[in-house]
């Protein structure tokens, strides 16, 4: 079992930053990728970012050149530095691991932009 806890995220005006952290504890060995999705009011959860653990990682047209992901595989966490908000960033956001071909979620977190 893998458990992951979030936190940061709230309330900025466009333009602003948030960032979102999710520690992992559990059985984390092997954990494969990791990364973030959110899920607006009336919306499917899609896909923000993801990092693997080769250090590969991936974004949603939608947050390229204003998001980044990254880890810290020796605290077991991965970070979403936001900028550049739009109130259609928001959203509750969710990070997600996989391992053994099993996802992962945490809580999540809202993260609200003001216009």
């Amino acid at each position: 079992q893998v458990q992951l806890v979030e936190s940061g995220g709230g309330l900025v005006q466009a333009g602003g930053s948030l960032r979102l952290s999710c520690a992992a504890s559990g059985s984390i060995f092997s954990i494969n990728a990791m990364g973030w999705y959110r899920q607006a009011p009336g919306k499917q959860r899609e896909l923000v970012a993801t990092h693997t653990s080769g250090g590969i990682t991936n974004y949603a047209d939608s947050v390229k050149g204003r998001f980044t992901i990254s880890r810290d595989n020796a605290k077991n966490t991965v970070y979403l530095q936001m900028n550049s908000l739009k109130p259609e960033d928001t959203a509750v956001y969710y990070c997600k691991a996989v391992k053994a071909n099993r996802a992962y979620w945490g809580q999540g977190r809202q993260g609200t932009v003001s216009s």
